[in-house]
Order: C-alpha cells, then structure tokens, then sequence
C-alpha cells in the first residue's frame, strides 16, 4: 500500500506520520504527500504549459531537439530514450530542463553533460518563466522531504543538505500519447525502470497509467490528482542509504488517454559521494548518473 502523507506534518516531525513515512520509503518505495508549497493551480500551470508545447508541429519542437545536443536538454522525440533493454524504445515525448552552474563555476571547464546548457522555444517566452517557476518550488519541495526522511530513518534530518549547492536535478515533462493501435508487449510509454537518481516528485494531470512493481511482483496502479504528488526514488538514494530506502520499479505501459506528467528528478551535486553511509567506498553521483544516461538516451549510446 502507498501511504498517503501530509507534507506539513512530515515538516512539523509529527512521530505518528514519521513512522509512516519511515515504513513507506522502505518497503513499498512510494509515497503521495500533499499540502506542500506547490498548489493545484501550480501544478495545473506546468501541465497546461507543456501541452501547449507539445501539441505544436513537430518542425518547431525540432528547434530544440536534445538529440544535437549531446545532453539531455530539451525536447525528446518519440522512440529516444530505451529505459528498459528488453523493450522497444519508449512511445512518450518529453521536455527536459535543469541546473546551470554559474558563469564562473570551475565545473564548466569539464563540460559536464549532467549541468548543460537549457534550451528554449524562442517564441513560448511564458513557456519559460512557467517552467523556471516550477522548477525553484520543487527543488525546494524536494529538499524538504529529503530532511524528513533523513529524520525518518535515523540520520540527521540536514544529512543530505549540503549535496544539494549546485544539484544535477532535472525537470521533465512527460507527454504520453493514446496507447498506439501498434504496440505490442514489448512497447510501453516509458518501459520497467527504477529511476537513477535520489528523488522524484512527480506532478500528474490525474489520469491513470503509471504502475509500481509490488515486492511480490505484481504491477500496482500509482494515482494523485493534481497538487497531491507521488514521491519515489532512485538508485543513488537507495545505496546511499544501504538499503534503507528502496528504489521501486515503475512503468507507463499506456491507456486510451493521453496523459502529462511532471516528474522533477531531485539528484545531488555531481561530485557528491553516494556510496553507502559508513562504508569508506566512494561512488561519484555524477558518474552514475552519466552512465545510466549513456545506456537509456538513444543520441548517447555508444556505437
């Protein structure tokens, strides 16, 4: 079962929700929290922002292709990302945007494809603004759940804080068309992955189509209406934790609805060590996160 939690109360350290809280991140891997900072309107705004951009003709949104980029900044095309090799390449769209280091951050000399440059459609100007709007209230939602769940399993609730300067996190928009007359068992919107990263809070418009992986093997069906967020996490989290928060394989095979969902991909600075609490290995964030981007993006794989 995913619990369904306030955010306020996490944020107060009420111990009944603690608990809660505690239990979700280690055994089902996802949570819903509501009564954050980001409202129904907030989120409604983002959704409607990436239809808009999304239902332009393709010539436009090829303005902004990632596939010439060499990164994982801005629109993605149907059949560009492959998150499960067993699969064919998913059927979504996607629109991507993240940090960008200072003009004076030494980092930029390395040409970090996790801190690319943004790009923009030059004639959607509120496109923009609504996008960077969301991305700061996220980012900061998404700091303040990661302190309560450092409280929750027991490490100082300020333990992740100082990872978070300069964080390679991702925003996303996701566009999932009809499921098409064509698809087979081998084609979904995005296939059976977990997610790279530390936290996702996902954003949906309330239509149906993501699905969890139970321990026992069955695929749950994960629902929120707008303003109420679904909270999961990635593969860094879980071995920075050694285990104590678990990442939860997850799909969108698709319905007779299109759907938009708005996940913000919350990951550490890039040199973050990410190796198990205690354990004196080092695993860099950013070489996971580079690693994991080269095996999915179909424009960085190698050969």
């Amino acid at each position: 079962m995913v619990p369904r939690l306030d955010a306020q109360k996490i944020d107060a350290r009420d111990p009944v929700t603690m608990e809660r809280l505690r239990q979700g991140v280690e055994d089902a891997g996802f949570l819903t929290v509501e009564n954050t900072e980001l409202s129904e309107a907030d989120v409604r705004a983002v959704i409607e922002s990436y239809r808009r951009f999304f239902r332009q003709p393709e010539d436009r949104k090829r303005a902004v292709d990632m596939a010439r980029t060499g990164s994982n900044r801005g629109w993605g095309a149907p059949g560009t990302e492959q998150v499960d090799p067993e699969a064919n390449p998913d059927y979504k769209q996607v629109f991507d945007c993240g940090f960008e280091l200072a003009a004076d951050d030494p980092l930029r000399s390395e040409n970090l494809s996790v801190y690319a440059e943004n790009q923009w459609p030059a004639d959607m100007p509120a496109f923009r603004t609504t996008i960077q709007g969301y991305y700061s209230k996220a980012s900061r939602v998404s700091l303040k759940l990661l302190r309560g769940i450092a409280a929750a399993i027991g490490q100082p609730e300020d333990y992740f804080d100082a990872a978070f300067s300069r964080p390679m996190a991702l925003l996303r928009g996701n566009f999932y068309p009809e499921r098409p007359s064509w698809a087979t068992d081998r084609d979904f919107g995005i296939g059976a992955h977990t997610d790279y990263g530390c936290l996702t809070l996902l954003a949906t418009d309330g239509v149906p189509g993501l699905e969890a992986q139970s321990r026992g093997g069955a695929w749950v069906p994960v629902e929120a209406e707008p303003g109420v967020f679904i909270i999961n996490f990635g593969e860094m989290l879980e071995m920075w934790t050694a285990g104590a928060v678990r990442a939860t394989p997850h799909r969108v095979k698709g319905t007779v609805q299109e759907r938009i969902s708005v996940p913000m991909f919350f990951n550490p600075n890039h040199d973050t060590n990410v190796a198990p609490i205690g354990s004196g290995r080092v695993i860099r964030a950013g070489d996971h996160l580079k690693k994991r981007f080269e095996e999915t993006y179909v424009h960085l794989k190698a050969g």
